[in-house]
Formats: structure tokens, sequence, C-alpha cells
């Protein structure tokens, strides 16, 4: 007989992901009591399904913040967070308990694959270059090299490996932990709408001597990013990036690589429009830039 487990999915949105979710988890062959969760972060329409429990939250909070109001009544040691938009096959959750039975107590993530293709699971902890890379348009031609990929903070060697493979965090997609320490580190830090509120809860478990690990199997396919227009994805993640920096690091490094990167691009751009590219450079510029105050007003 499996450890029985709570699996939270944070519910937000268009119903019709989740409740196929809940089919796939219906249909596994695990071997061991499951409490499923879903935490309807107070969406329009409020979500209803047979076969899980339900809590509705009073008020949008993001991710973090529906993830914790499942998990106050989540009733099993183990405890597994899902995204409500990924695809898994009917061995999931007993390839997944197999492979971190070894490395408990820790927090552990499988591969994941994306429509453009296999996703970097396994991170670095964020520095302010990284962030500063990545939104440098001129260096955008090198993603998807593996020596500039490692410049952004993934972590390679735990891209595709044949084996498990410790990591400093792991993307939120699927985190398998014990309930218990979850718990001592008080849950997601609400104050994170969307975007970085796994790496804090990892950073905060690593304190507490917690692993993250990434396992080669089972494999998850995720869609994401369906549910909000681009803009306002772009405002959480940059609102979450500078957030998380003075939280950790503190002081204005981020906020000025990230304006600099910004004249960067103008420059970059104003040339490219020269040269007769279909290219607002004063426009980017400016999104830029306001993306960047207004994470700075918002950052603590």
């Amino acid at each position: 007989m499996r450890p029985a487990l709570s699996i939270v999915v944070p519910h937000y949105g268009d119903p019709q992901p989740t409740r196929d979710l809940l089919a796939q988890l219906a249909a596994q062959r695990y071997e061991g009591a499951v409490q499923v969760i879903v935490s309807d972060d107070a969406s329009p329409e409020p979500f209803t399904a047979d076969g899980c429990d339900v809590v509705r939250r009073d008020r949008n909070g993001g991710f973090g913040s529906a993830v914790n109001s499942g998990v106050a009544v989540a009733e099993h040691d183990l405890l597994l967070v899902l995204n409500s938009d990924i695809t898994i096959e009917e061995s999931f959750l007993a390839e997944l308990v197999d492979g971190a039975e070894l490395w408990m107590p820790a927090v552990v993530a499988t591969r994941v694959e994306e429509p453009f293709g296999s996703r970097c699971v396994g991170r670095l902890w964020p520095r302010a270059r990284h962030v500063v890379l990545e939104n440098l348009e001129p260096l955008a031609r090198f993603h998807g090299r593996p020596w500039f990929e490692k410049q952004l903070g993934n972590d390679l060697s735990s891209w595709d490996a044949p084996v498990a493979m410790p990591t400093d965090w792991a993307t939120g997609i699927c985190l398998f932990m014990p309930a218990d320490a979850f718990r001592a580190v008080g849950g997601f830090d609400e104050d994170f709408f969307m975007n970085c509120e796994e790496v804090d809860l990892q950073r905060r478990l690593h304190r507490r001597g917690l692993p993250t690990v990434i396992l080669p199997a089972p494999l998850i396919r995720h869609i994401g990013g369906g549910s909000s227009d681009s803009a306002r994805r772009s405002q959480w993640l940059m609102d979450a990036r500078l957030r998380y920096h003075e939280k950790w690091h503190g002081g204005p490094g981020l906020a000025l690589g990230l304006g600099s990167a910004a004249v960067v691009n103008l420059a970059w751009n104003s040339a490219r429009a020269l040269a007769g590219r279909d290219v607002d450079a004063r426009g980017g510029y400016e999104r830029q830039i306001s993306l960047v105050r207004h994470a700075w007003r918002n950052r603590r």
C-alpha cells in the first residue's frame, strides 16, 4: 500500500482544464488514499465537481494564496501541488511517489513538456544578472543555446537528465513535499500574486534542510498562459521579480539593471527601425520602463 496523498489544484477561470485534470487523477493506477482539493481562487464562475473537496476563496489572491487555502484542509502527510492546465498519464502518481521515496524529505518535481518542447524545470537561485540578461533584446537570438541558458539561471545538469538530480529550485507546475514542512515555513508567501512564489518557498524550505530534486519521470504535458493577457502576465512577472529581489537581496540593483536593459533595447530597436524593420522602439522602451517603475513602487 502506497502512502496517502493530498493533492491541491489551484483554480481560476475556465473550469474545463481543471475538470480534465480531475478525470485524469480519478483514473490513476495508485494503491493508496488520495484526497483531491480544488482551491477556487474566487473565479467568476464558482467551481463545482464531484469526487473532490472544493475550497472557494472570498477574493482572488493568486497562485500561492489559493494553494495555502487548499492546504488548510489537506488531511494527509504528503502534499502534491499541481497546475490545473496539465496532462498526466495513468501511472503518474505511482511513478512520482516511487521516484521521490529515496529523497524524502524533499521538494520533488518532474520533467515538463511544453508545446514548444522540453522545459528546464530545474533552476539556480535567481540573481539580478539572470533577469537583466533575459530582458536584453539583442541577446534574444541566443535563447535555447546551452551556454546562454546557463547564464539565465537554468540548471542544465537537470535538463532531461536520465537520473534524479538535485537543483536549487523547481518551477511550480508540480511540487511534491511533506505537508508538515510546507506548514512549518508558513506555506507560500501571499505577497507574491503570481510568479516567484515557488522559488521563495523552496528557498525557505532549503534553509530547513530540504533539497529540491528533479525526477526524469513521469512526464507532464503543460499548456499554460491561457487565462490572462500577455500585458498582465508581464506586469505580474516583473512585480514578482522585484519583490523577490527586495526580500532576498535588497537594494536597487535589479531595477537599475532593468532600466539599463531598456536603454540598450531602445538603441538596438532604433537601429533596426532605421534599417527598415517594423519596430516601435520608443513604444517598447516606454512599456519596459513602465513595468519596472510599477514593480519598484510595489516591491514591498
